[in-house]
This record gives C-alpha cells, sequence and structure tokens, in this order.
C-alpha cells in the first residue's frame, strides 16, 4: 500500500487517493489500510452514494452515525458499475438499531448524496431473487392512471391511486374502485398505452447485471397483466404476476378476475419463489414504491423503497430516494471479498 493512503489529509481534500474496494480505518483524520475485510454478519453497513465525496463528508458522516452511537471501524470506497459513480460504506460492527431512513433521506440531503444502512447485506456474485414492483417502480407511470386519462375520469381514479398508495385505502377496494370507473374502455387503447411503457432508468441495465449473475427476476404488480407482460419482454423478467382485467367483446367490463395482486399477495410471490429457488432468505431482494409493496419488502433479506412515498420510506430496510434504479448495485456490491472490482456489462 503506497505510502499517500497512510497520510493525514485536509478536510477539503478528495478521496482519490483511496484505493477502491480497500477498507480503511479512520482516525484523526487519518486513514490507514485493513488486512481484513468486515463480517457481514454482524453490524451496519451505512452506505452514502451519489454525491461528491471529499473528507469533509467523511467526517459528517461519521459524526451523524456516531450521534446514533454508531461508531465506524471500517471505510471503503467501491465503485461496482462503471455506470455509477464511487461510494463510500461505513462499517459499524457493534450497531445495535439502524436508523430511520427518513432520517438519513433528511441528513444526507443537506449534504447532496443519498444514505442508506444494510445489515447482513446480498450478495450480487451468488444468485439471488428480485421481486419488484411494476408501476413507478420498473416504470415512471401508474398504468391504470393512464388507462383513466384515455377515459377521461383520470382525476378520480388517480384520487384513489394516491390514497391507496400512501396506505389510506384497502387497496383491493381501491383496485375495484378504479377499474369500475373503466368500463367501456375499447381494447386497442390498452394495446397502444402497452407499446409506448416509459421504463425505470437503470432498470434495463440493472435486471442484466443481476442477470448475469444468475438472479431471478420477477414482478409482483397490482397493475395488470398486460402491461406486465410488456414489461417482462422489455427487461427479460422470469416471470410476472398482476391482475387479470376483463373483456368483453373488445371493451373492458369495469372487473377484475381472479386473485387480487394486493400486498399479501405479492408477499406470497416473494416467499414462494425463494422457496422455489432454494434460496436463503438473505439473497432475495424486493422493491416498490407505494404502502402495499410493505409487506413484500419486510418479507425480503433486502427490501428498498424505489422514489417512495414518505410512509414507505420510513418503513423500507432502504430507500433510493431520487436517481438511476441502477443504484441499488450499491446495496448488492459491498466489497466483502466474494468477488472483485466492477462489473463488466453484456454487450
Amino acid at each position: 500500500m503506497a505510502q499517500t493512503s497512510m497520510a493525514q489529509l485536509n478536510t477539503d481534500q478528495s478521496l482519490s487517493m483511496l484505493t477502491l474496494n480497500q477498507w480503511f480505518s479512520y482516525q484523526d483524520c487519518t486513514f490507514l489500510p485493513l488486512n481484513n475485510v468486515p463480517n457481514k454478519q454482524l453490524g451496519l453497513f451505512s452506505i452514502a452514494f451519489a454525491g461528491d465525496f471529499n473528507t469533509s463528508h467523511v467526517t459528517s458522516i461519521i459524526d451523524f452515525l456516531a450521534k446514533h452511537n454508531q461508531i465506524v471501524t471500517a471505510i471503503c470506497q467501491y465503485q461496482p458499475d462503471l455506470g455509477l459513480a464511487p461510494a463510500l460504506c461505513f462499517y459499524t460492527q457493534n450497531a445495535e438499531q439502524a436508523i430511520n431512513p427518513l432520517e438519513l433521506q433528511t441528513f444526507s440531503s443537506t449534504l447532496d448524496f443519498q444514505l442508506v444502512q444494510v445489515a447482513t447485506p446480498p450478495n450480487l456474485y451468488e444468485p439471488g431473487l428480485l421481486v419488484m414492483d411494476m408501476d413507478s417502480t420498473a416504470i415512471t407511470i401508474e398504468c391504470i392512471d393512464e388507462i383513466a386519462r384515455l377515459a377521461n375520469v383520470y382525476d378520480e381514479v388517480a384520487s384513489v391511486t394516491a390514497l391507496a398508495m400512501a396506505g389510506k385505502l384497502d387497496f383491493s377496494e381501491s383496485l375495484n374502485q378504479r377499474v369500475a370507473k373503466l368500463a367501456g374502455i375499447e381494447k386497442s387503447l390498452i394495446e397502444e398505452l402497452k407499446n409506448t411503457l416509459p421504463l425505470m432508468p437503470g432498470i434495463k441495465v440493472l435486471c442484466q447485471i443481476l442477470k448475469q449473475h444468475n438472479w431471478y427476476l420477477a414482478i409482483a404488480s397490482g397493475g395488470f397483466v398486460p402491461f406486465a407482460e410488456r414489461v417482462q419482454a422489455l427487461i427479460h423478467l422470469d416471470e410476472v404476476h398482476a391482475n387479470v382485467l376483463e373483456f368483453e367483446g373488445d371493451k373492458l367490463t369495469g372487473k377484475v378476475l381472479g386473485t387480487i395482486v394486493d400486498a399479501q399477495q405479492k408477499a406470497v410471490v416473494l416467499e414462494m419463489l425463494q422457496q422455489k429457488l432454494g434460496l436463503e432468505k438473505i439473497q432475495t431482494v424486493a422493491i416498490g414504491d407505494g404502502a402495499n409493496d410493505l409487506v413484500m419488502m419486510a418479507k425480503a433479506g433486502l427490501g428498498v423503497a424505489v422514489h417512495g412515498k414518505p410512509k414507505v420510506v420510513e418503513q423500507a430496510q432502504a430507500a433510493i430516494c431520487q436517481g438511476s434504479l441502477l443504484q441499488l448495485l450499491y446495496m448488492l456490491a459491498i466489497p466483502l471479498g466474494e468477488e472483485p472490482t466492477i462489473l463488466n456489462r453484456l454487450g
């Protein structure tokens, strides 16, 4: 290890001298390389990402964690993909409890980065499972609201959607209310919307990388099958679970067929797939933005709110509050000696 990596740093200096994927101790503004890596079974990993970091950020984060009785014992700078900026991981061996994600968000936003905490992080380089919500997670829109826009009942439907996603209205009840307002919509309009679905930034590359490492990818959505199947084709998912709209002739009847994919059913899907694949819980990840994703996220080894409502961020294990979904890799590829360096993307 070069002597410069052991030098004392001024608070305005960058962290460019820190070797990527190398763990360091940090004391009295001095970085010292460590010969071992943290034990993923113990403590917490606090990940700072999506920022332009210098040593003043390091000091601020360490001080913030210390106020919550989390004493940092190791720091690592890493970059899990060339499409992501380097992140900083702070390891706290004896942390008893994670800080609420809303409080992490409030602190980190004042310094213009994002901060999450993960215990027993999944390992990207072993087979795993990602179950994702669809609307406002894998894609940027709420499909039912866009169908309602075509039917000129957008305001009525969107207001119910907002209540359901915020957890203020039972999802199944809200779904039936909203779908009832769509009676008479032509099937051709559904097809038109299906063919113009906007993917969430980063989701396609994220899925590509996960598939490269033998992860199983699924959607569990309170949305509808035609759209879920379109997303499946776009980002090469293994399977989808969504609600079935009833058609009579070429028009919607305003009814949903079969079992409604609500909060509990999403959790059932995740547990069913975990058992089917023979995975440990630690290798399961669930992501979503609404209150109806919380049960599924709680059942996963790692549950991540994606651009979520405050209630969802508060109850999630971690949250990506802005930017690309590729940032999920920060939580899956912490350098713990399980696989080296930056990933190579598929062509």
